[in-house]
């Protein structure tokens, strides 16, 4: 009968010494990983769903770097143990070289996706809840991954985005909105009736309790934008709350209408002016009939 002798490496006292160190300093560095990716987590400072959502984004994230970290040190720790045993750890990394080139190339787009997505909620870039514009796409943020972005947009639909296609995206939830209102006079009509008219509009939306709240600054008159012989226009400028310049801009051209109409100031009309006799050459005023 043929024996079969297996080698085992032979635990020394300085082997047990040196594979207790590479296991008390693996646990060392991931000690280390939790606490640095602890401070990545931002508490809610309030009960609002933006701010929820934003902690539990930056929870997610530290919990996928933490993870993914914790795996690289364990990994580096088993090599190092494998040598202190006798064991060439070279065919292992050499496998694992491998297989990472191979999961790189058929992954490439997920991990740009997940790069992606790791860059927009270490910045801060948007949140769940925000109004954002990514290309022509503008929508509320109702879902978002490391992998992808899903919005909801003007008609309803769910637009989903990879987070590696995001290149350049505007956050429309920020601190403050604004919106430019121009309004077309009559050229015969005094300018400085009309300023007075259109700043007392603008006084009684500031002074409207329901909708100062919604209103940052202004709304304010710049000046006359444009000016040609059908018509004099007056630019007026407001800033709001986040999302909210179309309905307070939609609320001041109502008041400066009711407020030209309280004064009798006329706004600009447009003449259409139709070819009599078609056969006239040149036109003469006999042969032009305005229509108001």
């Amino acid at each position: 009968m043929t024996s079969l002798s297996i080698h085992w490496p032979d635990f020394t006292l300085s082997t047990i010494l040196d594979l207790a160190a590479i296991f008390f300093i693996a646990l060392l560095l991931n000690r280390f990983l939790r606490v640095m990716t602890n401070l990545m987590i931002k508490p809610a400072g309030t009960q609002s769903r933006t701010a929820q959502a934003r902690e539990q984004q930056t929870r997610t994230l530290a919990g996928v770097l933490y993870s993914s970290g914790s795996k690289v040190v364990w990994f580096v720790a088993l090599l190092t143990a494998l040598d202190k045993i006798g064991i060439n750890p070279i065919p292992a990394l050499t496998l694992a070289g491998l297989a990472s080139v191979a999961i790189g190339f058929g992954a490439q787009n997920l991990v740009r996706d997940l790069i992606g997505g790791f860059y927009i909620v270490f910045e801060d870039q948007y949140a769940m809840g925000d109004t954002i514009q990514v290309g022509d796409t503008v929508g509320r943020v109702e879902n978002l991954t490391l992998r992808r972005t899903v919005l909801r947009d003007a008609r309803g639909a769910l637009v989903t985005i990879a987070n590696g296609e995001i290149r350049t995206v505007s956050n429309l939830s920020r601190d403050w909105s604004q919106a430019f209102v121009d309004i077309s006079i009559a050229p015969e009509v005094s300018l400085e009736k009309t300023m007075h008219a259109l700043e007392a509009a603008a006084a009684e939306l500031r002074g409207d309790p329901s909708w100062s709240q919604a209103i940052v600054d202004g709304p304010r008159i710049l000046g006359v934008q444009a000016f040609d012989r059908s018509a004099s226009t007056v630019r007026l400028q407001v800033r709001t709350a986040p999302t909210r310049q179309d309905e307070v801009s939609r609320e001041l051209r109502r008041r400066i209408q009711i407020e030209f109409q309280r004064q009798g100031i006329p706004l600009s009309t447009v003449q259409r002016f139709e070819m009599v006799s078609a056969s006239a050459s040149p036109a003469t005023p006999e042969t032009l009939k305005p229509e108001h």
